[in-house]
């Protein structure tokens, strides 16, 4: 090979190993910040109930935290669902939750003190509404459900809200025209399963692992909430406005949707703090949880549809000042 050709190749080489550093420089310096010691301490983040997606989302986040954070302590605690985390995170009882927003603006409004000092961290995927029963009923319709035994989720749970909506939409009272059982998705599907309820109310991400686990021995369908319930529900008070007529997707139960679309109802999640949260700390968790988004979809199918360009939209929770520094710092 001519020397001249030689160098040049060398200079080229050269040049794309620097190119290669610059570029790793930048990646390392949007995962994690260089020079700064992560934030330690403890928090507790309340999740759901052991079935749902706010469970699976908030033990895998917790493991990434810990390599981010190794020093911080993250205390996971189960509840019944966005109602009770909302109520946790204002009282203090716990320092981070997800919540749905519809259930977050109904707090602010029955608790406008308290509430004032709820911040929003990133908004993070959508829960669909999923009215579930046996292949074989004859329960077509929401309005079919009258005179029928059925989950309606559990007390401050995120489900019994919406369901309860969805209910009046249809012309149903949820205290007269229905046997309502407290069951969520930790039971409601094994009482389903066993004819003990004749339908069960689901709001979550999907799939969801209580329902995955129930197509595997049990069949079941899904029954259509159309855009005309949804159009009801506006009209109930301000805290509908956050649902959305929308169709969960084909691939969402394949063994049971069979190709299929359903009509339902969406409402966003948010990942949410108070306004005395560190600012630091949680700017360092805003930037894990964007980071860790395909390794924690990868498990949770869910987490694969949080987006940078959309996280910022908290809507009706203001951001947190931790969370905003993170968003500016990554904004091109």
């Amino acid at each position: 090979m001519s020397p001249l050709f030689s160098r040049i190749g060398r200079r080229r080489a050269l040049q794309g190993t620097a190119a290669g550093v610059v570029v790793l420089g930048l990646l390392l310096w949007w995962l994690l910040p260089l020079g700064e010691d992560p934030p330690s301490g403890s928090i507790t983040f309340s999740t759901g109930t052991t079935s749902g997606v706010y469970y699976e989302y908030g033990s895998r986040l917790r493991a990434e935290l810990a390599r981010d954070m190794p020093d911080l302590d993250v205390k996971l605690s189960t509840s019944n669902g966005s109602q009770e985390n909302v109520a946790r995170v204002a009282t203090g009882e716990a320092d981070f939750t997800i919540a749905a927003a519809d259930a977050v603006e109904t707090y602010e409004r029955q608790h406008p003190g308290s509430a004032a000092r709820l911040r929003g961290v990133a908004r993070l995927y959508d829960d669909y509404v999923q009215l579930v029963v046996p292949r074989d009923s004859d329960i077509r319709s929401v309005a079919d459900l009258r005179g029928r035994t059925v989950a309606t989720g559990l007390p401050r749970s995120g489900v019994r809200l919406i369901a309860e909506r969805v209910l009046k939409a249809a012309g149903l009272d949820p205290a007269k025209d229905i046997t309502a059982a407290s069951q969520g998705i930790d039971t409601g599907p094994e009482e389903l399963k066993k004819g003990r309820i004749d339908a069960f109310f689901w709001s979550g991400g999907v799939p969801t692992a209580g329902l995955e686990k129930l197509a595997d021995t049990f069949t079941f369908r899904f029954v259509p909430i159309g855009p005309d319930l949804v159009a009801k529900m506006h009209d109930q008070d301000d805290s509908t406005g956050f649902y959305r007529a929308t169709n969960m997707p084909e691939s969402a139960y394949p063994t049971i949707q069979n190709g299929s679309t359903v009509p339902t109802i969406a409402v966003s999640n948010l990942l949410m703090t108070r306004t005395d949260m560190a600012p630091r700390l949680t700017e360092w968790l805003t930037r894990t949880v964007i980071k860790s988004r395909d390794g924690i979809g990868a498990h949770v199918h869910s987490a694969q549809l949080v987006d940078l360009r959309t996280a910022i939209y908290t809507d009706p929770l203001k951001l947190h000042e931790g969370a905003r520094r993170y968003y500016r710092s990554v904004k091109p």
